[in-house]
C-alpha cells in the first residue's frame, strides 16, 4: 500500500532538507532533534514530578484527579540510543497516561556515544526495579507494572522484561511496544524497501547502532537484539505495533510471532500507509491517534485483569 496522503505530505516536508548522516555526529543530531519537540496538551491534565531512581533520572506522570495508587507503565523513549529523553516524549506520555488511566514513569537512561552498550540496558532495569521497590511512595500500585517504549525504547522494554524474568523480577503485567528494534544483525525485506526517505534512513540507523555498540560482535547479544534470545517464554503479554512503511516493521512482526510461538499472549498490529515514529505524531496523523488509543486500551485491560 502507498503512503496515506497525510503521511506522504509529512515525509515530503521532512525530506525537503535532507541530512548527510555520514557527516553529522550523534551530538549534533541530539542538539538538532530538540527543535522537533512538541509540548504536551494541557487538556490531558497530567501532573509530573522528577525523581532519582537509584541514579537514573525519571519523571513520574499522574492524572490530576488521581487519588489512590495507580497502575504504572515504565516507559523508555526512542531516539536511536543517541538522542531524545524525557522532554521529547512528554507529549506521548501525557496522552498515554490519560487514555490508559495509569501513571507513567519515563526513564532518562544514559545515551551513546558517551555511554555505550549496555549502559542503557542497565539503566532500564535499574529504573524498573526502583519503581517496584519505591513506587508506592509516589502513588504507584506496584502490583500492576507494565513496560513499554517506542523504537529503541521498545527494544529496551523487551530487554527489561527478559532480565526481570531471569534476574528475580519484578513481575510485569504487559509490554507495550511501538515499532521496536529487535534484531541488529541482519537485513529484512522492510529494511530494503524503506531504507531511505521514510524517516528512518539506513545511514542514520548505522550512526545510531555504531555509536551505541561500537564493537560489532555485540550486536547479536540478546540485550541488543532480543529477537535472538534463546527463550522468550514466560514473558508478560505484549502489544506490538508497527508501521507498514518502516524499516523496523519486519523485526517487530517477527518478535510478536516468536512471543506467540513461545506461549506468550501477544497482539500484533501493523498500521498501513504510515512510517516510523507515527504514534508520536497523534493529532497530525490519524493513525497515530489510533495506535496510541490501541496501546492505552491494551494497558487498561492488562491492569484490570490484575484486579479481577
Amino acid at each position: 500500500m502507498a503512503l496515506t496522503p497525510i503521511a506522504q505530505g509529512m515525509l515530503a516536508h521532512f525530506n525537503a532538507n535532507p541530512v548527510d548522516w555520514k557527516a553529522i555526529t550523534p551530538l549534533q543530531f541530539r542538539e538538532s532533534s530538540r527543535a522537533m519537540e512538541q509540548p504536551a496538551d494541557p487538556a490531558d491534565r497530567i501532573v509530573s514530578a522528577d525523581a532519582d531512581a537509584d541514579g537514573v533520572p525519571v519523571r513520574i506522570y499522574r492524572r490530576e484527579e488521581a487519588g489512590e495508587a495507580e497502575p504504572v507503565l515504565v516507559f523508555y523513549h526512542g531516539g536511536g540510543y543517541i538522542a531524545c529523553g524525557v522532554s521529547s516524549h512528554e507529549r506521548l506520555c501525557h496522552r498515554l497516561a490519560r487514555l490508559a488511566e495509569c501513571a507513567i514513569v519515563s526513564v532518562d537512561y544514559r545515551l551513546a556515544p558517551e555511554h555505550v552498550f549496555p549502559a542503557a540496558v542497565n539503566d532500564a532495569l535499574t529504573a524498573l526495579r526502583w519503581v517496584a521497590a519505591h513506587g508506592a511512595d509516589h502513588g504507584l500500585d506496584t502490583r500492576r507494572i507494565a513496560v513499554g517504549g517506542d523504537s529503541a525504547g521498545g527494544s529496551l522494554a523487551t530487554v527489561a522484561a527478559l532480565r526481570a524474568r531471569d534476574e528475580g523480577g519484578p513481575a510485569l503485567v504487559h509490554q507495550l511496544l511501538f515499532y521496536p528494534g529487535t534484531d541488529l544483525t541482519g537485513e529484512t525485506e522492510s529494511e530494503r524497501l524503506y531504507a531511505n526517505g521514510y524517516f528512518l534512513d539506513s545511514d542514520f540507523s548505522e550512526l545510531c547502532v555504531s555509536s551505541y555498540i561500537p564493537d560489532a560482535k555485540d550486536r547479536g547479544h540478546p540485550w541488543a537484539s532480543p529477537l535472538l534470545a534463546e527463550d522468550l517464554s514466560r514473558l508478560p503479554p505484549a502489544t506490538v505495533i508497527t508501521a507498514e512503511c518502516d524499516p523496523l516493521r519486519d523485526e517487530g512482526k517477527a518478535y510478536a510471532e516468536r512471543l506467540i510461538a513461545s506461549g506468550v499472549p501477544a497482539r500484533y498490529a501493523d498500521y498501513a500507509g504510515v512510517f516510523h515514529g507515527f504514534a508520536s505524531m497523534f493529532g497530525m496523523l490519524p493513525e497515530g491517534d489510533q495506535a496510541v488509543a490501541e496501546g492505552a486500551e491494551a494497558l487498561r485491560g492488562a491492569f484490570a485483569r490484575v484486579d479481577a
